[in-house]
């Protein structure tokens, strides 16, 4: 989405509010698609002393998987973002700048850019998840395991000892 920010570019204290949906559900993370419902994209562009001032941020409901248990379910994401837009730089590059073409800045391709880059690279289900038993695969969210705890070699004598008794 192209945003015209002539109107507002030599006016300082105006802005202008936007807000549109994005498609990502074309975006492949580990081999899954989460993005599977709309991008919901807000936010301003505000003329402060001449420095436009660009904030906006990205909603939507992801289709995570939980890696430690691998157990799939919906995690609210909410991606801010925020830069300074300008016709030129006069000092090379910037990453915190963003050039305006024509007076115009693209929304979509900033957005698109913000999301992925705030994607989480790890997902967990919940801050306590215990994940899976190491050895049978069960879910120790759901209690401990059936399996029996292994014996170090070294103590291997005396846990004998104790099956004698």
């Amino acid at each position: 989405m192209l945003l015209d920010v002539k109107p507002i570019l030599h006016t300082p204290g105006k802005y202008l509010d936007f807000q549109f949906t994005l498609d990502l559900s074309d975006l492949e993370f580990s081999g899954r698609y989460p993005v599977s419902r709309p991008v919901a994209v807000s936010g301003t562009v505000r003329n402060a002393a001449d420095v436009l001032h660009l904030d906006l941020t990205a909603v939507t409901t992801l289709d995570a998987v939980c890696d430690r248990c691998g157990r799939e379910f919906a995690l609210e994401k909410e991606v801010p973002y925020h830069c300074m837009l300008a016709e030129s730089l006069e000092n090379g590059e910037n990453d915190e700048i963003e050039l305006l073409e024509n007076g115009k800045v693209d929304l979509g391709d900033l957005a698109r850019v913000a999301f992925i880059l705030g994607m989480n690279t790890k997902v967990l289900c919940s801050e306590d998840c215990r994940g899976l038993c190491s050895r049978c695969g069960a879910d120790l969210n759901l209690g401990p395991c059936s399996c029996k705890k292994e014996i170090d070699p070294r103590l291997a004598a005396l846990a004998k000892l104790l099956e004698n008794k």
